[in-house]
């Protein structure tokens, strides 16, 4: 082979690594932007996740703290009424009343000394 085929058989070999390394490089951009794409689109889907996720919490938590204040108002009711119980004894049966009369007698009886 002659040293101009050479050249141009060279000048070939090198045209085509610098075509090869262009595209690879086009290739490898490409590459690298739909990366890009793809971690933008997953960043949003986890973004919109953890608000759905955040959204189902918060409605939990107001169930459940409603359903707690509701318990709480029915126990409290319970304790305001057994305490207005409390606070208005029922007047004492027939029973109480007969020991309630047999005790003062025999009070009466001590503070004026007389026998029992």
């Amino acid at each position: 082979m002659t040293a101009s085929a050479e050249r141009l058989v060279d000048a070939v070999t090198a045209d085509a690594a610098i075509r090869r390394v262009l595209e690879a490089e086009v290739a490898a951009r490409a590459a690298v932007e739909a990366a890009r794409a793809d971690a933008q689109r997953r960043g949003e889907e986890a973004r919109l996740a953890a608000r759905a996720m955040a959204e189902r919490s918060e409605r939990r938590m107001r169930r459940i703290t409603d359903a707690f204040g509701r318990d709480l108002a029915q126990r409290l009711a319970a304790i305001a009424a057994e305490a207005d119980q409390l606070a208005a004894p029922a007047p004492p049966d027939a029973a109480e009343r007969a020991e309630l009369q047999r005790q003062v007698r025999e009070l009466a009886r001590e503070i004026v000394g007389a026998a029992p």
